[in-house]
């Protein structure tokens, strides 16, 4: 059995994150009865400076990318038919507004420390991406901790605390520093890179690869 670690750096607030982590599922399926996985996940936030309540995320995207409404609709539409072949829940994308993630990788890192981090990552996915819920909203972040079995009473404690921040902003620098610039970013066993949300297929032969390099 070959134990692979992968390192993923994503933003709640990335659709394609979500996408790239149900298609490395996949991958990791297949390849169960021969790997090991082990996953951790890192922060980014592609909104750091956002405050307050945020805006739609239509025009918000149109004026990032320099593209019309009509045609960032269409391509949420792209990603809403890509996530539902894949049974990730992105009903609500084109409803979502900008939002603030950084409390959200604050639970995810203290989501860690109690074996469920996968878990929470997924279940701000789905507030986010499946019910448009503002993720820097505190009982927001509570409602998630509930649905993945943790203590509310110590998740806030959390939120009303710093705890996690710099572990957060430590993250956040290091992989600026390795030029991680955009997400998801995959990097396995600490040399490998793998950029973007990977198809399942493109996945295993690259798990293949790495295995058969370090045979």
């Amino acid at each position: 059995m070959t134990n692979i670690q992968i390192d993923i750096v994503s933003d709640i607030a990335c659709p394609w994150c979500a996408i790239g982590y149900a298609r490395l599922e996949r991958a990791m399926a297949q390849l169960e009865a021969e790997h090991e996985f082990t996953v951790n996940w890192h922060a980014f936030e592609l909104n750091p400076t956002q405050s307050g309540q945020g805006e739609p995320i239509l025009p918000a995207l149109a004026r990032k990318y320099g593209r019309n409404e009509d045609e960032m609709r269409e391509a949420q539409g792209n990603m809403m038919s890509i996530a539902k072949e894949l049974g990730i829940n992105f009903e609500k994308l084109q409803e979502r507004r900008t939002a603030n993630t950084f409390d959200a990788h604050r639970l995810v890192k203290w989501a860690a420390e109690q074996g469920k981090q996968t878990a929470m990552k997924q279940a701000l996915f789905e507030a986010y991406f499946g019910r448009a819920l503002d993720v820097s909203d505190h009982e927001v972040l509570l409602d998630c901790v509930k649905s993945v079995g943790l203590d509310v009473t110590a998740a806030g404690k959390v939120l009303a605390s710093d705890q996690f921040a710099d572990a957060v902003r430590e993250d956040e620098a290091i992989y600026q520093r390795a030029g991680v610039n955009s997400v998801p970013a995959f990097i396995i066993n600490k040399k490998y890179l793998i950029s973007g949300a990977q198809d399942p297929d493109v996945l295993v032969k690259a798990f293949q690869d790495i295995s058969a390099e370090a045979a």
